[in-house]
């Protein structure tokens, strides 16, 4: 495996942590980057690109709070390769940035988007599916996404319809369906075309700033003008004042939705199935399902506290560090305590918890969230 010199991985890390409500931004800094293993989450995702590109073509779009500590833990990476964003503006603006800063010198790079809270079992299989798809981003203005086989009516998941095939194991994508309910869900499961949307996308960075130009225009003018700025004394500032003035939506909604509503040969949008053991840990019910399938606990219950008492209690996601957890006839439950918060949901409702912090959000209760 050679590392392709065009190839430009950019890492989202912390904008989708509010699945995680009642985690407060500060404590997520501490406590979302080791989910997983012994490295934190973004070194794992940072280890398993890098045979595929240098250091010097990583990316990182991330928070304020957790800037300095993905600093420390990317030693590699050079301080202008870590930008944080002012505000949240959602994944069409952070990857759109990255695209208009490389346009200028490298127009051609295939920038691939990767989240930084996704597990993957076949790290061989996952490099040979990218290598892949950035064959199929360099060969013109082609958009191509990671999709994943579903095994269940997710309902916290986009959805890719995919069409005829294109060449090799890559489908041509018809449309994307954001986060279906489940009846819908569970149609798409069953007619056996549909993917889960990983998240994970490739495309040149001209091919991008295209579309972003095409879709978001407003947008796409502040993110130029931002990138026209980078490298001087001016972008910090630039930066500053018209990031937060971009609109706040994702990339899927952006670019990806209103792109194959051209139809499946004008869309450009391909589907590349993927089979290396994929986890998203974006949320608890995500989480619960990857920890249960590597140590198998009894009757699928995982709970941290002080002390533990179970019966007849099934599939259960408790977090109350310090406390003794007594469950007692429930299933599918999760609950997670914080000092300032306590959540209760189930796993199959775990994904709303992203309007709790909205609601939090709108009432200024910013201590929280």
């Amino acid at each position: 495996m050679v590392k392709n010199s065009n190839f430009y991985p950019v890492i989202l890390a912390g904008g989708r942590g509010t699945r995680f409500w009642p985690l407060s931004r500060r404590k997520r800094a501490k406590q979302l980057l080791a989910l997983d293993g012994k490295q934190s989450m973004i070194q794992q995702t940072v280890a398993r690109l890098l045979p595929l590109a240098s250091a010097k073509t990583f990316w990182i779009i991330t928070n304020g709070d957790l800037r300095p500590e993905i600093l420390k833990q990317l030693p590699k990476l050079a301080k202008d390769q870590v930008l944080a964003e002012p505000v949240g503006r959602n994944t069409a603006p952070a990857i759109g940035l990255a695209a208009f800063l490389l346009l200028r010198e490298h127009p051609d790079a295939v920038i691939g988007m990767f989240p930084s809270d996704h597990v993957i079992g076949d790290e061989k299989s996952y490099r040979t599916t990218i290598e892949g798809g950035v064959e199929i981003a360099a060969a013109g203005e082609n958009i191509v996404v990671l999709g994943i086989r579903p095994n269940r009516a997710e309902t916290g998941y986009g959805y890719i319809e995919a069409g005829s095939s294109f060449r090799g194991e890559a489908l041509r994508v018809r449309r994307f369906t954001e986060k279906p309910d489940a009846e819908k869900a569970a149609a798409f499961v069953a007619a056996g075309n549909y993917f889960w949307n990983s998240g994970m996308f490739l495309w040149s960075a001209r091919t991008l700033a295209n579309a972003l130009r095409e879709h978001l225009p407003k947008t796409a003018r502040l993110l130029e003008e931002i990138a026209e700025t980078f490298g001087t004394g001016k972008f910090s500032q630039t930066f500053r004042r018209l990031y937060p003035k971009c609109e706040n939506i994702s990339v899927d909604y952006a670019v990806l939705e209103p792109r194959s509503a051209k139809g499946e040969q004008a869309g450009n949008i391909f589907c590349l199935p993927a089979d290396f053991g994929w986890n998203d840990l974006g949320s608890w019910t995500a989480l619960h399902e990857h920890h249960t399938a590597k140590s198998s606990p009894p009757d699928g219950n995982l709970i941290h506290g002080a002390g533990v008492f179970v019966l007849n209690a099934h599939g259960n996601y408790v977090h109350a560090p310090g406390k003794f957890v007594a469950a007692v006839g429930v299933s599918d439950l999760v609950v997670v305590e914080t000092p300032d918060a306590l959540l209760i949901t189930t796993r199959w409702h775990a994904q709303d918890v992203g309007k709790v912090v909205k609601h939090l959000d709108e009432k200024k209760l910013h201590r929280l969230t």
